[in-house]
């Protein structure tokens, strides 16, 4: 049996821990994912792989993919920008 994937078009956007960091919320990711806590998680933004990464809650019922300021500098965006994500439970 495959693992769970969701491919989704969505934006950049800020994570509450300020600047540094930023992130892409993960669209209907609780019925995805089966919970409410961190899942690990490959991710595809645009043409970036990150590999074994958490989705973490959002507080609000989802969860998030956080994006460093390297990994925007390699897609070339910042927040605000459109991406093409792909997720697939590790």
């Amino acid at each position: 049996m495959s693992a769970p994937e969701l491919t989704f078009r969505t934006t950049i956007g800020v994570e509450v821990k300020g600047d540094t960091w930023s992130c892409v919320e993960i669209p209907g990711s609780a019925e995805l994912f089966g919970t409410g806590r961190t899942v690990r998680v490959d991710a595809v933004v645009d043409d970036v792989r990150l590999e074994d990464v958490g989705a973490m809650p959002t507080g609000s019922g989802g969860h998030m993919v956080s994006l460093s300021a390297k990994v925007r500098k390699a897609l070339g965006k910042d927040v605000g920008d459109p991406v093409d994500v792909t997720v697939t439970v590790r």
